[in-house]
């Protein structure tokens, strides 16, 4: 990357309160001409508030923005465009009832003796797709799309800005592998011509793969800024939470926390097209880990016994009865929670406050005189605000404001508040910071040590391995292999499971 040349990007000073709450501190920052560079930290810690005000959502309280060395007012996005700054955000930002290459060029689009040319804007989504190496119908409609396909149409929509410089916020959290591998290669060609990347994340693999540098920051202040060749992993964990992290990833034997007792038998379950004929078992105290590929049954599964799709074959047993699940509802009643997929849309009502969402389903239990309690649902909520460490400037904020960690943290808070036997969590580390998924994967422990049961899903190996007692494979929504966690020697051995050729 040039070193002689203005960065394309510097941020100097930079700081920016919400009301009382200082959120950054006089941080500086810049990305070069042709460089990645990787911006880390724990939820909350600032970073997407940065690019924020780098993109004009948010506007700075102090500091200054220079754009190939030229100071400049970012006050919206339009200035942003304007500057050739782009943003792909992790909370999507698209319109689900409009087509692909109408979100593409949303505010942007190509036009033909005044009106909107419609044909010329699905030509030129199918071109961008096609630099990017993916497959999309430009003329489908977003909402029709599987969650890693919006990620990508959100990369595209920024490239078809002609961004000079791109900001990536989580971009890998909904691709599958080799959806991941295909945005890498073009992180490298849009390097090559030029283009500065700012990348967020918190996975280190990725992290240590394609950026040129990294800058932590922890608790809205700059911590580290270093070149990637001269910092060790251990170092940026230690940056980032500010101590040495734990080994949360090391496996640790619960063989003596699991019973003989069967809480969960499903036989045969099927539901829709992507689930057949599984058919497993949980015991009381058990961690069953589930894995597989993208669209292999395994959110499907966790649904179906949720109640969220209709079981079209098959049974399943709560200790040793018989049930008709047809509804959340009457699942919860049953003693089964779900932490789901996508805590935006199917955990939060993003609009509401904090308190609102932790105690949602438990209204009944929070009356007085047969009228909700509002200092009996204060009272629960600050109970469970401090049990799970949620950062909230005060109980009433409204949700959405939350980073994501903590917004994980108010859904999983939400439905352990209900007491369940039987805990589904459906990829509760995505997209959290590195200190919240240790305590995630710690809380998973705690509560099959309590005597619950826990089915998790994940597409982070590493972090399935080091909680999982067993792991059932699925494909093509199928039981394929059901493994005990001593059977698995590494993470490769897994790996190939999945693959099918273990």
């Amino acid at each position: 990357m040039p070193t002689n040349a203005a960065p394309a990007i510097e941020m100097r000073g930079i700081e920016k309160s919400f009301g009382a709450n200082p959120v950054l501190k006089n941080v500086d920052f810049s990305v070069s001409v042709g460089e990645v560079h990787a911006l880390a930290g724990e939820n909350g810690a600032g970073k997407s508030t940065l690019m924020k005000i780098l993109q004009g959502i948010y506007q700075k309280d102090a500091g200054a923005i220079l754009v190939s060395g030229a100071p400049v007012e970012i006050a919206d996005t339009f200035a942003a465009r304007k500057a050739g700054i782009g943003m792909v955000f992790q909370e999507f930002s698209l319109i689900p009832t409009l087509t692909v290459a109408e979100n593409v060029f949303l505010t942007n689009e190509p036009t033909k003796w005044g009106l909107i040319n419609d044909s010329k804007a699905v030509e030129q989504a199918l071109e961008i797709f096609r630099e990017m190496e993916v497959q999309i119908d430009p003329t489908r409609k977003v909402e029709s799309l599987p969650t890693a396909l919006w990620q990508l149409t959100e990369i595209a929509k920024a490239l078809a800005q002609d961004a000079k410089v791109l900001i990536m916020d989580e971009p890998t959290a909904s691709l599958a592998k080799h959806e991941a591998e295909g945005l890498f290669a073009l992180i490298e060609r849009l390097k090559a011509k030029g283009i500065a990347i700012v990348y967020i994340s918190h996975r280190m693999d990725e992290i240590y793969r394609i950026a040129d540098r990294i800058t932590v920051l922890r608790d809205g202040a700059r911590v580290m800024t270093e070149s990637l060749k001269s910092v060790t992993p251990e170092q940026i964990v230690e940056a980032i939470v500010g101590r040495k992290a734990a080994a949360h990833l090391e496996h640790k034997d619960r063989s003596d926390k699991i019973t003989d007792e069967v809480v969960l038998e499903v036989t045969d379950l099927s539901a829709g097209p992507k689930l057949q004929n599984v058919s497993l078992k949980v015991h009381r105290g058990e961690i069953l880990g589930l894995a597989g590929l993208m669209g292999s049954g395994r959110t499907e599964l966790v649904n179906a016994l949720f109640g969220v799709d209709k079981p079209t074959g098959g049974t399943i047993k709560i200790n040793g009865k018989q049930l008709q699940i047809s509804s959340p509802k009457q699942a919860i009643k049953n003693g089964i929670a779900l932490i789901p997929e996508d805590r935006r849309a199917q955990g939060l009502v993003l609009d509401h406050a904090v308190t609102e969402n932790l105690t949602l389903p438990l209204l009944d239990e929070l009356r007085a005189g047969g009228l909700l309690s509002n200092k009996k649902i204060l009272a629960k909520s600050q109970e469970i605000i401090g049990q799970f460490n949620i950062k909230a400037a005060y109980p009433g904020i409204r949700v959405g404001s939350l980073s994501g960690g903590n917004q994980q943290k108010v859904v999983i808070g939400k439905w352990l508040g209900t007491n369940p036997e039987i805990l589904m969590m459906d990829e509760p580390t995505a997209g959290v910071d590195i200190g919240t998924k240790s305590e995630i994967l710690e809380l998973v422990r705690e509560i099959a040590d309590s005597g619950k049961s826990v089915i998790l899903i994940s597409s982070e190996l590493p972090e399935l391995l080091s909680v999982s007692d067993r792991i059932l494979v699925l494909k093509d929504g199928r039981v394929s292999k059901s493994l005990n966690r001593d059977e698995i020697p590494n993470e490769e051995f897994l790996q190939l499971a999945i693959q099918g050729a273990a």
